[in-house]
């Protein structure tokens, strides 16, 4: 008869990023694009030839406390689940979230694919009690943002 032998998990940051001073509290779509551009498309594994999402963790007062690429599709489209957006929230203690994506086009118009998961990861945000803040979508040279788009339910 085989033994099983559970797997202790460790969440270990890969690097440091330093946050300026004026980046620390990330509250509207602007700060948030902001970070995008300093620090995500800037990452290594960033692709920007293929639609890349990533989550910023924040606690309580709005501030960044890192982020994570969560997954890199193809050039128009994105597998996107909310195990793995969560995931790295759950683990950070983080109380709140904004979701990013960038469209390799160009273009920062939100799709209805685009809509209909950030409801799903809405939803699934409100019954694990990690408030989901915004999703923002970087275009070349502009951004969306889909709560002030009015995808966002009050």
């Amino acid at each position: 008869m085989k033994t099983f032998n559970p797997k202790e998990f460790k969440v270990t940051a890969l690097r440091e990023c330093p946050v300026p001073e004026s980046m620390r509290i990330c509250e509207t779509p602007e700060q948030a694009a902001d970070y995008w551009r300093l620090y995500i498309a800037t990452s290594l594994h960033f692709n920007p030839e293929c639609e890349c999402m990533a989550v910023l963790l924040l606690n309580t007062r709005r501030r960044v406390k890192g982020h994570q690429l969560v997954t890199i599709g193809t050039m128009d489209t994105l597998l996107v689940h909310p195990r793995e957006v969560f995931r790295c929230a759950v683990v950070a203690a983080a109380s709140a979230l904004i979701l990013m994506h960038n469209h390799p086009s160009g273009e920062s118009t939100p799709s209805e694919a685009d809509i209909k998961v950030t409801r799903d990861l809405i939803r699934a945000g409100q019954l694990i009690k990690i408030e989901v803040l915004d999703h923002v979508i970087m275009g070349n040279p502009k951004h969306s943002s889909l709560r002030e788009l009015g995808y966002f339910y009050s």
